[in-house]
């Protein structure tokens, strides 16, 4: 039988048919185990990893019964019944797991009594250069921290932390300093995303700008809106952590020791880069934007010189036809023989002269 994390898709999938108005006759509510939610949970006693399977009931019954041990629980896209269960057991803050179950939070840092809940997003860079595909893509991981416990919550696909508990797990001295350990990991990792991410868009725009300022190239407006548009989006999803991540350097609350605030001071100095680099994004893209709204303004000046320039000189056969194709009896060599040749040279001559007038003026 496949493991319950395998089946989550369908299990969402029969969970949203079976809220559906009047369907409640075809499909029965399934009741969803909490494990089909949970990617990990695992109990550490002095920065070691115990063997084993754990519930969540029996991993909190024997960290408190030890030393210098905690709970690691990682939970991806829980619902409302799924997460009430761990709730109760760790009793979490009613507020905070609505939060973590309905997503789309800005990042924050909230203190509920001897308990931390902060909220970090994630970003994910993915290289699609058209209007309608977003370049980058935001998650959420929730970070529930107590005494003797962390419990993480992601939404989104790329917000895996498995490599960040496999390279705990490799360093007991660092997982040996407690839950906040776990937090600092997690932030450090989304930060050093965002340091990925900024310099994946720094490379783009570098190209964008070598684009607008290539002579005589082919400015596409709309791929600089496109990147100003997602750099917005990392804006929002970045900036905002700044405070809280200040707040854990500046001993915000006893749960974070002193030993851990100097690794928070690092991931500090992170996003102060990274927001400085988002900032000169923006700037620089506003000045292509300039740019390139000036070299097309420039190209379209060019085109109307040149459409004018081509209608003056029709114009001079287009006036002397219209003068003749008025059909009087005297008009001047109507009825010689040589005056249709006349009138064409003196056509040809007339647009001739009008075309090197407009060549030595650059109008052509």
């Amino acid at each position: 039988m496949p493991p319950l994390s395998s089946l989550r898709p369908a299990i969402r999938a029969a969970g949203r048919l079976s809220s559906v108005k009047g369907s409640e006759s075809l499909l029965p509510k399934l009741h969803v185990p909490i494990s089909a939610y949970v990617v990990d949970c695992a109990v550490y006693v002095d920065g070691k990893r115990l063997p084993g399977r754990w519930t969540h009931e029996r991993a909190l019954d024997e960290v408190r019964m030890r030393d210098n041990a905690f709970v690691w629980i990682g939970l991806h896209e829980p619902d409302e019944e799924q997460i009430t269960g761990i709730a109760d057991v760790f009793g979490l803050h009613e507020l905070a797991v609505e939060d973590a179950v309905h997503a789309h939070q800005r990042p924050k840092l909230e203190r509920y009594d001897d308990m931390l809940f902060m909220v970090l997003k994630t970003v994910c860079y993915t290289p699609q250069h058209l209007p309608e595909h977003e370049i980058v893509e935001t998650g959420e991981v929730m970070v529930f921290l107590g005494p003797d416990f962390v419990i993480t919550v992601r939404h989104g696909e790329h917000s895996s932390l498995s490599d960040v508990r496999a390279q705990l797990e490799t360093d007991p001295e660092q997982l040996a300093l407690g839950p906040a350990a776990v937090l600092h990991a997690i932030a450090d990792h989304i930060v050093d995303a965002y340091l990925e991410v900024t310099e994946a868009i720094e490379t783009d725009i570098e190209e964008l700008e070598t684009e607008v300022f290539e002579p005589r190239s082919a400015v596409d407006s709309e791929q600089i809106y496109v990147m100003k548009r997602e750099v917005l989006e990392l804006r929002r999803a970045v900036v905002p952590l700044g405070a809280p991540v200040r707040k854990l350097t500046e001993g915000y609350s006893s749960l974070v020791p002193h030993d851990v605030r100097s690794y928070f001071r690092d991931v500090d100095d992170h996003m102060v880069t990274v927001t400085e680099r988002i900032a000169g994004f923006n700037e620089l893209l506003t000045t292509l934007v300039d740019a390139a709204l000036a070299k097309i303004t420039m190209r379209q000046n060019n085109d109307m010189r040149k459409i004018t320039a081509y209608a003056a000189m029709i114009s001079v056969p287009t006036m002397i036809a219209g003068i003749y194709g008025m059909n009087f009896e005297f008009m001047p060599e109507l009825h010689w023989r040589f005056g249709y040749p006349l009138v064409l040279l003196v056509i040809g001559f007339t647009c001739l002269g009008l075309f090197r007038v407009f060549r030595r003026n650059e109008w052509l």
